[in-house]
């Protein structure tokens, strides 16, 4: 069964941040950015597969292939909350903690 997944507004802005960058650096591949992200959010929504907890208590990582980015999400009975998409080539201690 899919889980509803629930994209935080914090993220969110990371996400349009990210769409803009790449697209200023070459049409059309902040639209193909975002298609490969929706993919991997298609991935945990209908997955069972749960990703490392990499920070205490329930927060989990799962690391985009093609792009630097890592997914930061909690995964309950029953939906996804995506807290932050954050850039691995930014300073780690602006993560989302």
């Amino acid at each position: 069964m899919a889980s509803k997944l629930t994209v935080e507004p914090e993220a969110q802005v990371e996400i349009e941040k990210a769409i803009d960058w790449y697209e200023s650096k070459q049409p059309g591949l902040g639209k193909e950015f975002y298609n490969y992200l929706d993919g991997y959010f298609k991935t945990l929504k209908q997955s069972n597969a749960l990703f490392a907890i990499k920070r205490k208590p329930v927060y989990r990582e799962l690391a985009l292939k093609r792009f630097p980015y890592v997914i930061v999400y909690e995964h309950t009975d029953s939906e996804i909350f995506v807290y932050s998409v954050f850039n691995t080539h930014q300073d780690p201690n602006k993560k989302a903690k």
